[in-house]
């Protein structure tokens, strides 16, 4: 995957985060990829500096890592890490769940069916980062509702950190023909909260984390 060329403006760092930031959540910058410096930014065609600041920013959020001999790399986490991640998910999602659908209206529930919708169609035409945007964007809604910025931030990063497994699982899923797994949870979640279910919002949310955590330590041991 090459990257686009940059258009000159203020802020180019955020700019060079922003496109690196994209290749790694859609898959395009793999686990264990290099970031060279220097070939970045002549990608971008920028100067190195704004690349040095992206790939230092990406490191604070967990996305990169340096390592000896190497330099910087895109993370990839041990199936422990990735354990530790969702037992943290689960905790913070549990109860943006619950807090969410006390608070969500009408138009908040048109709009989880249009995206729902959007899920489905993303099934079927076998595009795993349109569903897994998707996905994100259901669960937004939903914890968004509880009023707490602090929250969401904590969460989007921590999706951001497991997004490479997030793909791999939804891509094994549709090979296995197991398509009807990807639409469960996100379908009982948007009839709880149209009823107003706190209970049943954070139950299913654990579940559904729950089940990822499960698949991590039955998938992962067997490919490392």
């Amino acid at each position: 995957m090459t990257l686009p060329k940059l258009e000159t403006a203020a802020r180019v760092g955020d700019q060079a985060f922003d496109a690196l930031h994209a290749a790694i959540s859609n898959g395009d910058y793999p686990a264990g990829r290099r970031l060279q410096i220097r070939n970045v930014a002549h990608e971008l065609g920028i100067s190195v500096m704004p690349v040095r600041e992206a790939i230092k920013r990406l490191e604070e959020m967990g996305l990169v890592e340096t390592q000896p001999y190497r330099g910087a790399v895109v993370k990839d986490f041990t199936p422990t890490e990735l354990l530790h991640i969702y037992a943290v998910r689960r905790v913070l999602e549990v109860e943006a769940a619950a807090q969410g659908t006390k608070n969500l209206t009408r138009e908040d529930f048109q709009h989880l069916d249009d995206l729902y919708a959007g899920l489905r169609r993303a099934v079927e035409d076998n595009q795993v980062i349109d569903y897994l945007d998707q996905d994100e964007m259901v669960l937004t809604t939903v914890y968004s509702a509880a009023g707490n910025p602090v929250l969401i931030e904590m969460i989007r990063t921590l999706w951001g950190r497991c997004r490479h497994y997030k793909i791999v699982g939804a891509r094994d899923e549709l090979d296995l023909g197991n398509a009807v797994h990807l639409l469960e949870h996100q379908e009982r979640l948007i009839q709880a909260v149209k009823l107003g279910d706190s209970a049943a919002a954070a139950r299913i949310t654990a579940e559904s984390i729950d089940a990822a955590s499960a698949r991590i330590r039955q998938a992962l041991p067997r490919n490392r």
